[in-house]
């Protein structure tokens, strides 16, 4: 790695844009501020009048130099994207939306937690193939497509108030060619009745694109991954403000301070403190993306955070038309000098939201609103024994939180909505409490099978003996880590060569008895004399055995391993030998040996290393494959691999983890001969 980069400073493409207070509006500096992703606030407070005078000088120029219509928000069909304030990245197989013990979906457990931490969603991602997609032929439709009752959860989320996106990986060129990715997509929207589409790895989608989408969903929302060119906002209703840094003075947004109803979700994949993007989001009246477990690795929200998300969301759901069709003045004067106390005002027919956030480290308590504030004052966030007065001289503001406060001008009726959220906010507090919750993922899955006499396998085994070994274990380095923790934190965008790097870490433990690892992997031929001895059949069939025929081996193919089998038909087989799956260590050891074989063609080898955090299952594949999905880094692995080499494999369930390129052999504990 270069040492000119600090992987935790924001790169200067992610810096806010300074903005030029001096002489014209040229057609250059409309161009720089174009370009921007958050406009950076002045330093002096004297300079923020001209600040806002020229944000609103260059919107004007910039929609006049496209020729904005804004006609994507008139259409009925898009037009819940401008109050879509939380979205929940989530993979399909998270262990709060997927149960893998009744192997079903569980959308009311996933909702009830997203209700209780961040006062719910308005929308979620149904992340599905990355990073799994590579593993064996399946394109990213299939990963999709071979999901049964897909539809039926999505007319789950549905039914619960939620809008569903897909999405869509533009990389996935490597792998089954099936029709063109416009034809494709826009079949899955209609299939599935998505609402919108992510647009992984794109700021913005083809034109071609965005119109056969729209051809099978009027108004259909995209969502693109960071910074999104003005020409696009009147095609895309949303965005991702993804890696944004903001000034020491908050700022206002570009896209959202140039079209008011497209939203925007903050998000820093790997941070832990997530206070400056809420406050961003806040004074900007757009969202966030409340994203837990970043491509199986867990970085949940602190109880700060969480809390504040709630309180947040829970203001902006009831005020939407302050915030969409309000007189907004970023950086509204106060009557606090308290450092980091900084406010937006959203006014509309008498009625004002003041959106409050203070950045520094202690709480502030008192007259916040400027003189003169006559009318009604409502602290909509403070305790209910301090929630109104006169003039606004008890608002509360908690260090690094936020604080709502509504204000009722002389004559202006009491909002229609005032009461209901009044009620909605009693006992949603600030929350000091912004430590890091770390899931540990431990082993499951494991039993202990019999002790075998080790003569009844000898000619088909290596044996693994007793004792203190130590391993060195190499991987690539991928978003989803390895066993522990996550790969990248509180790191702005990981960039090569910090990501898809070779990597290594040791191993070491006692092996307390001898082990036999079997010496080739299972072939078709055996694991059809289980099926004939046992009538074994699993409990989800999708994909089992999918590359025999009418039940049996392809004929000439007897002697190739098993493959389109799960750890649990994989488990089901060595318990009926007497066996388990090996570990990944044991697997390792015994290749160390040179006496392990390899079935052609080759394939990934299942180990007893299925894990769980509660939210994500996984196992460790042993081996290599003789396919290899090329044209992206963002493949799982493949290729033959030496014994050393191990990749993570995130389990989905349904079926889904069988595969044309994962086999797996068995183990034995044998029992040593005593003298």
């Amino acid at each position: 790695m270069s040492d000119t980069v600090d992987p935790l400073v924001p790169r200067p493409i992610d810096l806010p844009t300074a903005v030029d207070l001096h002489g014209p509006l040229t057609a250059e500096l409309v161009d720089r501020m174009d370009d921007a992703k958050i406009f950076a606030a002045p330093d002096r407070e004297d300079a923020v009048a001209a600040w806002r005078a020229r944000l609103t000088e260059w919107r004007a120029a910039s929609r006049d130099r496209i020729g904005y219509d804004g006609r994507i928000y008139d259409e009925p069909g898009a037009a819940w994207a401008a109050r879509c304030h939380a979205v929940a990245q989530v993979w399909l197989w998270d262990e709060l939306l997927y149960d893998a013990e009744a192997a079903t979906f569980t959308p009311d457990r996933f909702l009830a937690d997203a209700r209780e931490r961040f006062g719910g969603l308005d929308a979620v991602v149904l992340w599905h193939a990355y990073p799994v997609i590579g593993v064996d032929e399946r394109n990213q439709w299939d990963w999709y497509r071979d999901v049964p009752g897909l539809r039926t959860l999505v007319d789950q989320l549905h039914h619960a108030g939620l809008r569903v996106f897909v999405d869509y990986n533009p990389w996935d060129v490597g792998t089954r060619r099936a029709g063109d990715d416009l034809d494709e997509l826009a079949s899955l929207v209609a299939d599935l009745d998505a609402d919108g589409v992510f647009l992984d790895t794109l700021r913005k989608a083809d034109p071609e694109l965005v119109e056969a989408l729209r051809g099978v969903r009027p108004g259909i929302v995209l969502e693109g991954e960071s910074k999104l060119a003005v020409e696009r906002i009147g095609d895309h209703a949303t965005s991702w403000a993804q890696f944004f840094a903001d000034s020491a003075v908050p700022g206002v947004l570009r896209a959202h301070w140039f079209e008011r109803r497209h939203m925007q979700h903050h998000t820093r994949r790997w941070h832990r403190d997530h206070a400056e993007e809420l406050q961003s989001a806040w004074l900007n009246g757009v969202g966030v993306m409340v994203w837990e477990v970043v491509f199986g690795v867990w970085v949940g929200w602190n109880p700060r955070d969480a809390a504040t998300a709630r309180r947040m969301l829970t203001v902006q759901r009831a005020t939407d038309e302050l915030l969409l069709r309000g007189d907004w003045t970023p950086l509204a004067p106060l009557a606090t000098q308290a450092p980091g106390v900084h406010a937006s005002r959203f006014a509309l027919d008498g009625v004002e939201l003041w959106a409050l956030v203070n950045r520094g480290q202690h709480d502030v308590t008192g007259a916040v609103l400027p003189p003169g504030t006559d009318g009604t004052v409502v602290d909509l966030t403070a305790a209910p024994d301090h929630d109104q007065t006169a003039g606004g001289e008890h608002v509360q503001l908690p260090a690094e939180g936020i604080a709502a406060v509504l204000v009722l001008r002389p004559g202006a009726p009491e909002p229609s909505w005032l009461p209901d959220l009044r009620a909605a906010m009693r006992g949603l507090d600030h929350v000091p409490d912004a430590r890091f919750r770390h899931r540990v993922a431990g082993r499951v899955g494991t039993t202990a099978p019999p002790v075998t006499n080790g003569a009844a396998i000898e000619g088909e085994t290596v044996v693994v003996p007793a004792g203190p070994w130590v391993l060195t274990v190499r991987y690539r380095a991928r978003e989803t880590g390895m066993y522990q923790g996550a790969p990248y934190v509180d790191e702005w965008k990981p960039l090569p060569p910090r990501l898809h790097d070779p990597r290594t870490l040791q191993r070491d433990g006692v092996q307390d008895a001898p082990v036999a690892v079997g010496a080739d992997e299972v072939s078709n031929r055996e694991f059809a004399r289980f099926l004939e001895a046992t009538g074994y059949r699993p409990a989800t069939p999708n994909r089992f055995l999918l590359h025999w025929s009418d039940g049996r081996p392809v004929p000439g193919h007897e002697d190739d391993p098993v493959v389109h089998v799960d750890l649990a038909d994989a488990r089901a087989y060595c318990a009926w030998r007497g066996g388990r799956l090996p570990t990944e260590d044991e697997w390792q050891l015994a290749a160390h040996t040179g006496r392990l074989r390899r079935r052609a063609p080759l394939v990934w080898n299942w180990t007893d290393s299925e894990h769980t955090d509660g939210r994500t299952r996984f196992a460790m594949l042993k081996g290599g494959a003789d396919h290899l999905a090329q044209g992206s880094d963002w493949y799982f692995d493949g290729g033959p691999q030496p014994p050393e080499v191990t990749a993570k494999l995130l389990l989905p369930g349904l079926g889904l983890a069988r595969s044309r390129w994962i086999g797996f052999r068995c183990a034995w504990v044998i029992q040593e001969e005593r003298p």
